[in-house]
Order: structure tokens, then C-alpha cells, then sequence
């Protein structure tokens, strides 16, 4: 059974990596992102389960806690270059790199 959760997480996995490749608005490529940390947690719950450990699973806690407010952060700082410059795509912005 816990082959079938590894599995579920490998697939999450390359959904988002398939999502930032492909898409390339902002906000979307932010839920792509959160969709492979969320694949990587439950491999890393998986395994640990599967050989008796709670270390990874407490980790796998702490890395859900870190990355809500990395979504708050990140949503915020995305709306505010929205109203600012207008920018909705990531190719948009270029001042960044100046």
C-alpha cells in the first residue's frame, strides 16, 4: 500500500514541474510549485512510515507550516507587482534582472 502513496507523490512531483514548464502566469506556476512540495511530502511520509520512523513525518509537519506562509509571502508580493506594473506572466518581468 505504501508503493501506491510513493507513487501518488512521484505524480505530483512532475504535475507541478510539468505546470511551471508549461504555464507561465504567475499565480499559477506559485499552485504549481506548492503542488510538488505537497508530491515531495507525502513521498517523505511514505517512506518514513514505511520503515518506522516519525522523524520524517514530523519534518513533513514543519515543511506544511513553512510553506503556508511561503504561499501568503508569495501571493502578496505577486498581487503587489500586479497592481504595480500590471504584470501577469513571469516573461513580463524584466526589471528584476536590471
Amino acid at each position: 500500500m505504501d508503493k501506491y502513496y510513493l507513487l501518488l507523490g512521484i505524480v505530483l512531483v512532475f504535475i507541478g514541474i510539468f505546470g511551471i514548464i508549461i504555464r507561465k502566469n504567475l499565480i499559477t506556476m506559485l499552485v504549481a510549485t506548492e503542488i510538488m512540495l505537497n508530491g515531495v511530502n507525502i513521498s517523505l511520509v511514505s517512506v518514513s512510515h514505511f520503515l518506522g520512523k516519525v522523524d520524517a513525518q514530523v519534518m513533513s509537519i514543519i515543511v506544511l507550516t513553512v510553506a503556508a506562509s511561503e504561499v501568503a509571502i508569495g501571493l502578496g508580493l505577486i498581487v503587489s507587482i500586479f497592481r504595480l506594473k500590471g504584470y501577469e506572466a513571469s516573461e513580463e518581468i524584466t526589471e528584476l534582472r536590471d
